[in-house]
Formats: C-alpha cells, structure tokens, sequence
C-alpha cells in the first residue's frame, strides 16, 4: 500500500493530556508511556499483535479520567485511520489463551458503537487498575471507534461460579485476541471494489 494508513493522537481537557500517533499499516512498533504499568502493557500486546504502530504519551489527574480518555483518543485515531473504508474486510475475529483464560472476540467495523461481553468477577490484586478501569477503556474505543465488538470468555470451574483466577491473565488474552480480531478486519480484500456494506456506506 503506497500510504500508510494513520492518524494523530491527541486529547487535552483540564483532567488529561494524551498525545501520540496510530499507524494501522504499521510493523507493531511502539512507545507508550502512560501512569499505569498494566495499561502499558495492554496496549502494548494490542500494537504488537496488531501490527500496529503506536505512540502514545498520556497523563493526568484520576485513573477513571486517564484510561477512559486514552479509549477515546485511540478509538478516534482507530476510526479516522481508516479512511473511506473502501475495500476493508470488515470483520475480524480473535482468540487468544493465556494459562488458564481462553478470550474470543469479534470485531464489526460498522459504524454502529455497541460493546458486548460476559459477567465475571475477578480477583483485581495482581494489577495497577481496575477491572471497571479496563471497561471504561472499552467502552470509550468502542464508542469513538465505531464498532461492534463482541467477548466471550472460557474459564475453567462450574459454569455458576464465573470467576476469573487472574485478571491480568484475562485481561491480557483480551488484548492479544483484540489485536487480532481488529488486524484482520482492517486489511484489504481485492476482491471487494467499494464498501463492504450492501448499504453501499458504513458511517464512521
């Protein structure tokens, strides 16, 4: 592809300042600085598995303010990196183990913001945030994205008792599974002319 498709990074308000750059064509390259080791390294697993260059500098005032807008300012970035989203394949689909987690994800690049995923509880003592951390993050990519995006989880144990032993091992299988359900439905299909949507528009 002769241009890269990417977007700037960059969100100010009296709570946060994020500023950076996203190459959805990219080689899984990155420099991420956030406050939060575990956020660090989500992202990080999203860019390397997603073959997505991204640089990323934020700070700020409350956990709550700096995750949810780095969800915004990176579903922004996601959004307009794609352009007129001609010839895309749309959908994506992922899943990735982690010891004792299985995490399946698909992805619908349709325009339409709508985050699915199962209940669980979690044991929130191995990381530096939050599970509701991880989901505001979620919902704002989502949200600014403009993407459909499913989660299903496979756990070992009674299925009435839905409790994750690790969370940093679900929340990374998340991420890797994410990575590569957003890479596939990014990428080219030659054989697709226009916009992969018989409404002949997806609105982003």
């Amino acid at each position: 592809m002769a241009n890269k498709r990417q977007a700037n990074i960059e969100r100010k308000t009296n709570e946060v300042k994020i500023i950076g750059n996203f190459v959805l064509d990219g080689e899984g390259k990155q420099d991420i600085k956030t406050p939060f080791d575990s956020l660090n390294h989500m992202l990080g697993l999203l860019a390397f598995h997603g073959f997505f260059d991204l640089e990323l500098k934020a700070e700020g005032d409350l956990s709550h303010h700096i995750v949810e807008d780095i969800g915004i300012a990176l579903g922004d970035a996601f959004r307009k990196s794609l352009g007129d989203t001609l010839s895309i394949q749309r959908f994506g689909f992922g899943s990735a183990p982690m010891d004792e987690v299985l995490v399946n994800i698909t992805v619908d690049i349709s325009g339409r913001s709508k985050l699915v995923e199962e209940s669980v509880g979690f044991n929130e003592d191995n990381l530096d945030l939050k599970q509701g951390d991880f989901k505001n993050f979620l919902d704002a990519f989502v949200n600014h994205a403009k993407i459909t995006l499913h989660i299903r989880i496979s756990i070992p144990g009674s299925p009435a008792v839905r409790q994750v032993p690790d969370s940093h091992h679900y929340f990374e299988a998340l991420f890797k599974a994410l990575a590569i359900a957003l890479d596939k439905a990014c990428q080219i299909d030659h054989r697709r002319k226009g916009v992969p949507s018989t409404k002949g528009v997806i609105d982003l």
